[in-house]
């Protein structure tokens, strides 16, 4: 009855009136987004600081202006647009497959104990070895073009998800589990209500992980052969010395892994809510 009249009153969450917590979290999120603008801001003077006084020469670390000159260059001709499609779908493509294979088979290789005896060796076989040193053999059983590549990035991104999503399940606190079992519920209501759920942070932990390596994949994969991308236009521009384009194009990449951890984190905070 009380939570009913603090819902007439309008003092609880069916009000639709902001609550404390939710006041904590948008102010700590202004300042976090606050501190970091703060950081980005002095690394920007501090670098247009060495670039002015000439301490280093502009062939070795570029000025802001000489980065933002390069950009203006990149994007003057409609080339640079075919290097963002071909480097978009080798990253979202390998993302997406290392997302889903990496979630599906750590929660079968979590949950199914003897599955994950009759796997595991493999996984680590295959985690142990240099995916950068699989490049050459992708391209001789798939080709130079885009499979080669995803596959790639395939490889680079899937294992923190596999790892961190089968950790997530076997670190299930057992009595929660033998407690379910003993009011009757069967292995599907305990995966489904239990298992996924308490999985779900280091599944996303994952994720976060799989964005650099997807991001380093596609990098790796454009220098063993390619005739578009970014990480081609950085290849090419290293080799001419054109210190200036470099620089662009790893603030491209950067912007790219930014923008994907953003989206992961948003799906953080959406299943954080459907934990509650």
């Amino acid at each position: 009855m009380s939570t009913v009249m603090l819902d007439r009153q309008g003092g609880g969450a069916a009000s639709g009136r902001p609550t404390k917590a939710t006041g904590r979290w948008r102010g700590g999120r202004f300042e976090r987004i606050a501190l970091g603008a703060i950081f980005m801001l002095g690394l920007l003077a501090a670098w247009e600081i060495v670039a002015a006084l000439g301490l280093e020469p502009p062939i070795l670390i570029p000025s802001p202006a000489g980065v933002i000159a390069a950009f203006r260059d990149m994007f003057s001709t409609p080339e640079i647009w075919v290097d963002f499609a071909a480097s978009g779908q080798e990253l979202l493509y390998g993302f997406a497959m290392a997302a889903l294979v990496g979630i599906v088979l750590g929660l079968l290789i979590g949950w199914y104990i003897r599955l994950g005896y009759l796997v595991e060796p493999f996984v680590n076989f295959l985690y142990a070895i240099p995916r950068v040193a699989l490049g050459p053999l992708l391209i001789v059983w798939l080709g130079i073009g885009l499979n080669s590549k995803v596959a790639l990035v395939f490889l680079t991104a899937v294992f923190p998800v596999l790892v961190n999503t089968s950790s997530g399940i076997r670190s299930l606190d057992s009595h929660l589990v033998r407690v379910a079992r003993c009011f009757g519920a069967n292995d599907m209501k305990i995966f489904r209500t239990i298992a996924l759920p308490g999985s779900v942070p280091f599944i996303l932990g994952g994720l976060r992980l799989a964005v650099g390596q997807s991001l380093i994949g596609v990098f790796v994969a454009e220098l063993l052969g390619a005739q578009h991308g970014i990480g081609m236009i950085i290849e090419n521009a290293g080799e001419q010395f054109q210190t200036a384009t470099v620089f662009a194009g790893l603030i491209i990449f950067a912007i790219a892994g930014m923008a994907l951890t953003s989206i992961v984190r948003r799906l953080e905070r959406h299943f954080d809510a459907w934990r509650v």
